[in-house]
């Protein structure tokens, strides 16, 4: 069976697989179609680029840079493990003209390191300390898609969305909490062609799992609970029990954010309401019992019944991130706050807790006024279109600043989409909150 997360067949000919994909890549850009020779994985991060608007020639931005890069990496888990990441792959990147990267679980490029010329040239694209490689901000790339479907994966040449990565080939992977099985970020191995073989992308892998056993030797879990529920920024939750990874389907997510928001257990009734809403009287109590059966069969006694409930204290990202409001802390909610609770979910009480917690986020950093706080949230999928932030980052950078073009016209753009270029900043703000 062939690996569909590597790029190229043993014995292929990567002339002809460079053409071949861009033949391809110029038929989707032009009909929107994906033909036979690009893998899957590709042509899912492809569709995905275009819906982020991604432009088809760029460089990805500068997220952080100075004291706040140095700042925001020195207290990122994955500095702990660089000099593993360096000892394994660092002597690889240099002798091979290749370049390792290490990206935050935003995508933001913490550390990019290797041979001198290759670095010059991976400079001309931003690839740098700093810059970020996420797929909605730079397209298809192998750190970026590989923290998207959370697998490791290698992107050969022309696989890449955009143009100005095309000469370039890489492998990464996804990097994680040993205790919570939260992402912390990528690690990348980028350079030539010849980085589209097996051993590149196993090599990849065995340096994430290495790392990730160090961070779990060095860094032994503080008393507390031993299960955790990662469910922000994800469509299926990850359980995880004493190391063991569980990923749940979408119901059963739903199930065990409910009941981990509610220790004291929800009855039968109001377990449906939760999840059904005004359809919880169409829905047949056998439907939720089959759930809440299936769900079992997978974590065994946690769950119990009369009420519904956990049975064991069960860690949530979520609760990590109230926590952190709670303190007063809006940086550290930030950066521990990927992304919406179950973004895809309908469940009433899902969609509550959902909106509670964005924004109790989004009103701290609001309230801070830290130009580098608004810009991170303005630059997420789910804060790009926050005209009351987008005022708030102009408002809070220097009036002769050199970084204020961006915002300034990220401003005129969302205040004539809303259809408020003429109403004052007070009125424009209450009627894009408003939904009007």
């Amino acid at each position: 069976m062939v690996n569909p997360w590597l790029a190229m067949v043993s014995g292929a000919d990567p002339a002809e697989r460079t053409r071949a994909v861009r033949r391809a890549h110029e038929a989707f850009l032009i009909e929107g179609a994906v033909g036979p020779t690009v893998r899957p994985v590709v042509a899912e991060s492809w569709r995905r680029s275009v819906d982020a608007r991604v432009a088809q020639e760029c460089v990805a931005p500068i997220d952080l840079s100075d004291d706040a890069l140095e700042a925001y990496r020195a207290e990122h888990p994955l500095a702990r493990v660089m000099p593993l990441f360096r000892e394994l792959l660092g002597t690889i990147a240099y002798e091979g003209a290749h370049l390792l990267a290490v990206c935050d679980e935003q995508g933001r490029m913490l550390w990019v390191e290797g041979h001198t010329g290759v670095r010059d040239r991976a400079e001309r694209m931003n690839f740098v300390a700093g810059a970020r490689w996420d797929e909605s901000h730079a397209g298809t790339n192998a750190p970026g898609t590989a923290l998207t479907v959370d697998h490791a994966v290698q992107i050969f040449a022309t696989e890449h969305f955009n143009r100005s990565v095309q000469p370039w080939t890489c492998a990464a992977a996804p990097v994680h909490d040993p205790h919570t099985g939260r992402l912390l970020g990528a690690v990348d191995l980028t350079g030539g062609d010849h980085l589209a073989a097996p051993h590149s992308l196993a090599l990849v892998q065995a340096t994430a799992r290495a790392a990730e056993a160090q961070l779990a030797a060095e860094a032994p879990r503080a008393r507390g609970p031993r299960i955790c529920l990662t469910a922000l920024g994800r469509d299926e939750a990850l359980l995880v029990t004493d190391g063991r990874r569980l990923r749940l389907g979408r119901r059963h997510s739903e199930i065990m954010v409910l009941l981990a928001s509610h220790p004291e257990g929800l009855t039968g009734d109001r377990l449906a309401l939760e999840l059904y809403g005004p359809r919880a009287d169409q829905q047949s109590p056998v439907t939720l019992r089959a759930e809440l059966s299936r769900l079992r069969r997978l974590v065994g006694p946690l769950l119990g019944s009369r009420p519904y409930r956990l049975r064991e204290s069960v860690r949530t990202d979520m609760a990590a991130v109230s926590e952190e409001l709670a303190a007063g802390d809006a940086y550290t909610a930030l950066r521990a706050y990927p992304g919406p609770l179950l973004p895809l979910s309908e469940a009433p009480g899902v969609c509550r807790t959902r909106r509670v917690l964005e924004d109790g986020v989004r009103r701290a950093v609001l309230s801070r006024g830290d130009p580098e706080l608004l810009r991170r949230w303005a630059q997420t999928p789910w804060g790009e279109d926050d005209l009351e932030v987008a005022e708030a980052l102009l408002t809070a950078l220097p009036p002769h600043a050199p970084d204020r073009a961006a915002p300034a016209a990220r401003v005129r753009r969302l205040r004539e989409m809303y259809g408020l270029a003429g109403v004052a900043r007070r009125d424009a703000t209450s009627v894009q909150r408003s939904g009007v």
